[in-house]
Formats: C-alpha cells, structure tokens, sequence
C-alpha cells in the first residue's frame, strides 16, 4: 500500500509517552498512528455491517414465538 505523508500536532507529552511506547514495541510512533487510524476505520465499517445485518434481521423477523398473550398490561401492573 502506498504511504502518504501526514503534518499533526501533539501536545509535547503526549508525543513523548508515544516515543517511549513505540521504543518498547520497536517499531515507530507514525506506525503506532497507523495502526490506530486502521483500527478506528475497519471498527466502523465493522459495525455498519453489524447493524445492517441487525436491523434486517429485526425486519424478517426471527420466527419465534411465545404463544397466545392471556395478560392484559393491566394486571402486568397490577400492585
């Protein structure tokens, strides 16, 4: 995959603690963005997909069923 140079701005400890844990992970604090932006995108298209299969699925509907409702909301309520 192509690369593409990206300019951000940090506040200067929070680039710090990066350097210290991609020095610990051995690799690069543009790599550990990297991998947090792929993170973050595939997480989203993830969950679109989930709920597009949900919300299909509330629509067939799932075929079960409780039987004959012989309560009224009433005496649900009832105290």
């Amino acid at each position: 995959m192509a690369t593409r140079n990206l300019t951000v701005s940090l506040p200067e400890e929070l680039v710090r603690k990066a350097k210290i844990i991609a020095a610990e992970r051995d690799t690069s604090v543009s790599a550990l963005l990297a991998e947090l932006v792929e993170g973050l995108t595939s997480g989203e298209a993830r969950f679109d997909t989930a709920w597009r299969d949900e919300v299909a699925l509330m629509r067939s509907g799932s075929g079960l069923q409780v039987g004959d409702v012989t309560w009224s909301r009433d005496e649900l309520h009832e105290r």
